[in-house]
C-alpha cells in the first residue's frame, strides 16, 4: 500500500504561482504518476503525468503553465503552477499507478481569486 498525501494548496491571485507536494510512503521509483483535478459536478481531468522514465505529459489548458516533477529519492511528486487562472480552480490529487496498483491521494483545494 502506498501513502500520498497532498500538500501547498490554497488562495492564490490570478497570475500567481502555487507548488504542490505529494511525498509518498515509499519509493515512486517503479510508479507512473500523475496530477488530477476536480471541480464539484465534473469528471476528475488529468492535469500532467510522468512516466517511471520522466516522460512528461500534459493537458492543453496547463501546457506551457504548469510543470510536473518527481524526486525518486526523496519519494515526492511535485506540481509547479504558474500563471494561475480562475478555471484552475479545483480539488487537485495525486496518483501513482503500475500494473496492478493504483493508488490517490485525498487532495488539496487550489482556489484562485482576486
Amino acid at each position: 500500500q502506498v501513502q500520498l498525501v497532498e500538500s501547498g494548496g490554497g488562495l492564490v491571485q490570478p497570475g500567481g504561482s502555487l507548488r504542490l507536494s505529494c511525498p509518498a510512503s515509499t519509493s515512486l521509483f517503479s510508479f507512473a504518476a500523475g496530477w488530477y483535478r476536480q471541480v464539484p459536478g465534473k469528471q476528475r481531468e488529468l492535469v500532467a503525468e510522468i512516466t517511471n522514465r520522466d516522460s512528461t505529459n500534459y493537458a492543453d489548458s496547463v501546457k506551457g503553465r504548469f510543470t510536473i516533477s518527481r524526486d525518486n529519492a526523496k519519494k515526492s511528486l511535485y506540481l509547479q503552477m504558474n500563471s494561475l487562472k480562475p478555471a484552475d480552480t479545483a480539488v487537485y490529487y495525486c496518483r501513482a499507478w503500475s500494473a496492478g496498483y493504483n493508488y490517490w491521494g485525498q487532495g488539496t483545494q487550489v482556489t484562485v481569486s482576486s
